[in-house]
């Protein structure tokens, strides 16, 4: 069993950053793909980034070369890093944990709860 805490969000300008962090309970960790989600209000739930437990990551085209996810397994932690943000990536930012069935294929086994971005503009 794992849980997961999202934190980190809040509300920013357009043009500035967030760090988000997922917590994770849990022993097996370091063994799980974690994958960051986000949902505005109307649309579907979509990943943004996932990193796999080798440190592989996978990016949405519209957040490359703005997000950075990454892992510190001694803490049980993920972060995006998110730069340069736009009013289009306000949503509610969730986190999955789960494995990696091929690549860029995830099953995602447990949710955080969410943490809310607002960029205004």
């Amino acid at each position: 069993q794992v849980q997961l805490v999202e934190s980190g969000g809040g509300l920013v300008q357009a043009g500035g950053s967030l760090r988000l962090s997922c917590a994770a309970s849990g022993s097996t960790f370091s063994r799980n793909a974690i994958g960051w989600y986000r949902q505005a209000p109307g649309k579907r739930r979509e990943l943004v980034a996932a990193i796999t437990s080798g440190g592989s990551t996978n990016y949405a085209d519209s957040v490359k070369g703005r997000f950075t996810i990454s892992r510190d397994n001694a803490k049980n932690t993920v972060y995006l890093q998110m730069n340069s943000l736009k009013p289009e990536d306000t949503a509610v930012y969730y986190c999955a944990a789960g494995r990696e069935l091929t690549t860029m294929s995830y099953r995602w086994d447990y949710w955080g709860q969410g943490t809310q971005v607002t960029v205004s503009s």
